[in-house]
């Protein structure tokens, strides 16, 4: 990671604002503008996830963004979870509604009266339905610019079954496809944790959380999958008649990539002191083409640059020809962080070749214009592991551990994750969880999944009793 923690904070605000990727200026506090910059990545993110749901079995819908409240609170923990974030519609032009309407903080509450209306035998199972939206959330918090806004876009999928066999596999599936997308494609690494009973959602059995790193060392949370069991079928009545004619209540999970939290994630991660980096998939501009142009050759140069743009059209490829210096538009383009840049001259052309520059390591090296194509081809697939690689290399290297208070007190100063025994995930670890937030200002992660190992002889760091599980802590956005 090229970013100083301690510097962080500083990068992102520059970064937002010197390459056009929010505006702030927008006359309501926690809600911002996203520029063509940042919403073409964003715009990006959403097809490669919604391609993948798809080919999962799940099938595109829109839900109404107002929620009546009588929804909204008919399950008891999802309404203590949300309504203190809410916001509410009272009125309509000139008149008092009856019932107040919130703007859906997330849409279980909405869709789910729908799913009771759909769902008649076994025959109309699995239903997997997701939509690409935004929710609102007034969020107490200070806010922070895709971190942490007071309106997001996400994609959710609510999925239905006959057993909790199948809803349990669904949930598995959710932290493959996150693992495919964040990691595999958009080079982001993290660590799926099994949220302890106090942090879980509002209304779930368990959630399952994906939790990155950003370079301050702080953790960030990105998708997270839940397992609903039965406690929403039972309040909006979704059953299905089996096949001897008897009423079951259906087993339902969720799941919610906040798309531009995973944006904020993506070009902290990747990013450095010189700008944005983006994997190749994502960039807006991939392929940028600098002519080095001079008086008298620059009708031939120009010629040149524009049969090359044309032959990478597959790409989003654009050429600069302002009339900056070579220099400044270098610069500029490693800022807005595309991929790959073509150098070319007259001096090249007679060669029948180009330069072609690396944004993460700046490497250049001469390429044939008759093998232009596959180099470029080539060179974007290889920027895309190297960037996976250097964010794996330097997310492994914040894994600590620590048996005691003390150690804990020490190990979370080096930013990251500290494993630490426990003496219990469930409710009654909550007082020890907000010991060790007000003393060192950490919170409880939860467990690592896949993780069986048990504490051996080891005592809780907060409380001192016997351990019974490794618990994970991180301070927090």
């Amino acid at each position: 990671m090229d970013i100083p923690k301690e510097n962080f904070s500083e990068w992102y605000n520059e970064i937002i604002k010197e390459a056009h990727l929010c505006d702030l200026r927008y006359n309501l506090k926690g809600f911002v503008v996203i520029p063509p910059n940042a919403a073409q990545v964003m715009k990006t993110m959403y097809r490669i996830y919604e391609e993948a749901l798809e080919k999962k079995g799940h099938k595109p819908a829109y839900f109404p963004a107002l929620i009546p409240e009588r929804n909204l609170k008919a399950e008891s923990e999802h309404v203590a979870g949300f309504v203190p974030e809410v916001f509410w519609v009272t009125e309509a032009g000139l008149n008092k509604l009856e019932e107040k309407l919130a703007m859906r903080p997330t849409s279980e509450t909405a869709m789910y009266p729908m799913y009771a209306l759909w769902i008649n035998g076994k025959s109309d199972l699995p239903m997997k339905i997701y939509q690409s939206c935004q929710v609102w959330r007034h969020e107490t918090k200070a806010t922070k610019p895709f971190i942490r806004t007071r309106e997001f876009y996400w994609i959710e999928a609510h999925d239905v079954f006959a057993t909790e066999e199948e809803a349990l596999m669904q949930v598995k599936e959710d932290m493959e496809t996150t693992e495919e997308i964040l990691h595999q494609r958009f080079g982001i690494p993290f660590i799926f944790f099994k949220r302890p009973q106090w942090d879980k959602f509002a209304g779930a059995v368990d959630t399952y959380a994906a939790d990155t790193l950003m370079p301050d060392g702080k953790t960030l949370q990105l998708p997270s999958t839940h397992m609903l069991g039965q406690n929403f079928s039972k309040v909006f009545n979704v059953k299905y008649m089996d096949e001897d004619g008897a009423q079951k209540f259906c087993w339902q999970t969720c799941y919610g990539p906040a798309i531009s939290r995973i944006y904020a994630s993506l070009f902290s991660t990747h990013g450095d002191n010189k700008g944005l980096v983006y994997p190749f998939e994502l960039a807006p501009v991939q392929v940028i083409i600098i002519p080095i142009m001079k008086k008298d050759t620059e009708a031939e140069v120009r010629k040149k640059v524009e049969e090359l743009k044309a032959k990478l059209s597959h790409l989003r490829t654009e050429a600069d020809f302002s009339n900056n210096t070579p220099g400044f538009k270098f610069n500029k383009w490693e800022l807005l962080g595309v991929p790959l840049r073509i150098e070319i001259g007259m001096r090249d052309i007679q060669k029948g070749a180009c330069v072609v520059a690396r944004r993460d390591t700046g490497e250049k090296k001469e390429v044939k214009l008759e093998k232009l194509e596959e180099e470029i081809r080539k060179e974007g697939a290889s920027l895309s592991e190297n960037l996976c690689k250097k964010a794996d290399s330097w997310f492994s290297g914040l894994m600590h551990e620590a048996d005691s208070d003390a150690e804990l007190g020490k190990a979370i100063e080096k930013g990251g994750f500290v494993r630490i025994p426990f003496c219990s995930d469930q409710k009654e670890g909550e007082v020890c969880a907000d010991r060790l937030k007000e003393k060192h200002a950490v919170n409880i992660r939860g467990s690592r999944y896949g993780d069986k190992e048990k504490p051996k002889g080891k005592k809780c760091v907060a409380c001192g009793k016997p351990a019974s599980i490794f618990l994970y802590a991180a301070r927090q956005y």
